[in-house]
């Protein structure tokens, strides 16, 4: 069962996500888009939006640096173990309750505004609980391993980690995820999962970014009027002929 939970079930929902945004982005292209719901609801929007997105970047850089950076290499440029658990336990709450605080704020949203409400799909339900669950188990993780201790104190970054980047390399040491707390081995099943929704959802917007606004031209208004307004043209600001 590890060998498939924990090496096998991983690729399945990779290749999903992959294929799945492939598939989406050809054949469903009007359909990329968070469907914004902006215009039905503005004041919960404003303060549970930020929480949520700035959070989540926090969770994802925690992430990608307790789960791909050695522990050689942090110890090679001075950090210890005490130092690296003090930040990791202390940014990743930091970010898990922003993320958390967010995400209930939205759910608010969506449940008490009836337009939101009722422009609210099946994956979107799918989608906030499989989220939802990922961070729960991942702040359990972080509370009952790192502060309580509960069972004693699991060290991460010789067992998640390890497996995490033997997976990566296709390689993979499923027993590696065997061996730890059950917490662990359920939070990487649902982040999975996740993954494997995440083309059919809303998340697609994720790869969106408005990166071409950096980079396009000034809009160039023109008028048919001799007189460009009240006032004399500044310099720069010259009519353009058609």
């Amino acid at each position: 069962m590890n060998d498939f939970l924990f090496g096998v079930f991983p690729y399945l929902c990779l290749t999903t996500f992959v294929v799945g945004h492939v598939w989406r982005y050809r054949y469903d292209k009007f359909g990329w888009t968070t469907r914004s719901s902006q215009l039905y609801e503005n004041r919960l929007l404003r303060i549970g939006s930020p929480l949520f997105h700035f959070g989540m970047l926090g969770v994802v850089g925690g992430h990608v640096i307790g789960l791909l950076v050695p522990r050689s290499w942090t110890e090679a440029v001075g950090i210890d173990d005490h130092l690296y658990h003090f930040a990791a336990v202390s940014g990743g709450m930091v970010a898990g309750v922003m993320t958390l605080v967010g995400m209930s704020i939205l759910i608010y949203r969506r449940r008490t505004v009836g337009p939101v409400f009722s422009a609210t799909t099946v994956m979107d339900k799918v989608m906030y609980a499989f989220l939802g669950a990922a961070i729960a188990l991942g702040m359990w993780n972080t509370i009952a391993g790192s502060i309580f201790s509960l069972g004693g104190e699991y060290n991460y970054r010789e067992g998640v980690s390890v497996w995490y980047r033997s997976f990566l390399a296709f390689s993979p040491q499923p027993e590696l995820m065997g061996e730890a707390p059950l917490g662990f081995q359920l939070h990487a099943l649902v982040a999975f999962a996740l993954f494997a929704l995440w083309p059919f959802t809303r998340l697609v917007h994720v790869f969106s970014a408005p990166l071409g606004y950096l980079t396009r031209p000034y809009i160039v208004y023109r008028s048919r009027d001799d007189q460009l307004g009240n006032r004399p043209t500044r310099r720069g600001w010259d009519r353009v002929d058609s």
